[in-house]
């Protein structure tokens, strides 16, 4: 067992993605079930999870860490196309193979369930497939307003926008809400930051110092981040208070 390995719960009434992961609505004997079919796996910052086309055969949960949704095209180029944050489910019941590149951008820890029991209980266990359908669901809409990010905002626009996504979930795993003060930990380097937001890293890096300087918000290193007033993070971000784009 590697180190990180040993930072799985031991059992799922432990686990801290247990109220959003697609296991959340599950009864304790639903629970004894999938602890037959779980196992967990764990990866170093850098590793590949999954290739596109691999077969798939598990299914399962980030319990910890971040991963980035790649996709390469023909000449070579890569473009990273999403996150995966804990709770974020990965691979789909009744696709067989990888739709895209999966890889560790931090240390990653995850519960994994072997496909085809999983596909099973499912069709057996309707509020397993509702909430997988919320999750989706939910992708697709964050999906969508990534389109207005990348499309019409502009560079410090989209720095703020992605601080404010990962400060809002990083609040929601400790059951909170992200208002006030928060303070969060930044899962990407600024290169992987410029990749996702379609920016150079240049001005990534001008943009945080821009965003510091004006006392939106604070660094302690180049990840650990406090942000004085949320609310003035969105006014950045140019989403409401409620919060436009949470994935």
């Amino acid at each position: 067992m590697t180190k990180h390995a040993k930072l799985a719960p031991s059992a799922c009434g432990e686990c801290p993605i247990r109220h959003r992961a697609v296991c959340s609505k599950c009864d304790a004997d639903e629970l004894t079930e999938l602890e037959a079919i779980k196992y967990y796996r764990s990866y170093e910052a850098g590793q590949t999870i999954l290739w596109a086309g691999d077969q798939m055969g598990f299914v399962g949960s980030m319990v910890s860490g971040v991963a980035t949704l790649t996709q390469t095209m023909e000449d070579g180029r890569t473009q990273m196309v999403g996150l995966l944050l804990p709770s974020d489910f990965v691979g789909r019941p009744g696709r067989d193979s990888a739709a895209y590149n999966v890889v560790a951008t931090s240390d990653v820890v995850m519960c994994c369930f072997r496909k085809s029991p999983f596909e099973d209980m499912m069709a057996r266990t309707p509020h397993i497939a509702h909430r997988l359908l919320q999750m989706t669901l939910d992708e697709l809409d964050a999906a969508r307003e990534w389109m207005l990010v990348l499309g019409r905002k502009t560079a410090r626009e989209k720095i703020a926008s992605l601080l404010s996504i990962i400060a809002r979930r990083d609040a929601s795993l400790g059951l909170g809400v992200a208002t006030g003060r928060v303070v969060f930990d930044l899962p990407l380097t600024r290169e992987a930051m410029a990749d996702y937001l379609g920016l150079t890293l240049e001005t990534v890096s001008r943009q945080i110092s821009a965003l510091r300087k004006d006392g939106v918000i604070v660094l302690d290193g180049k990840r650990h981040v406090t942000v004085p007033d949320m609310d003035r993070l969105m006014d950045e971000a140019g989403d409401d208070n409620d919060g436009g784009m949470l994935i």
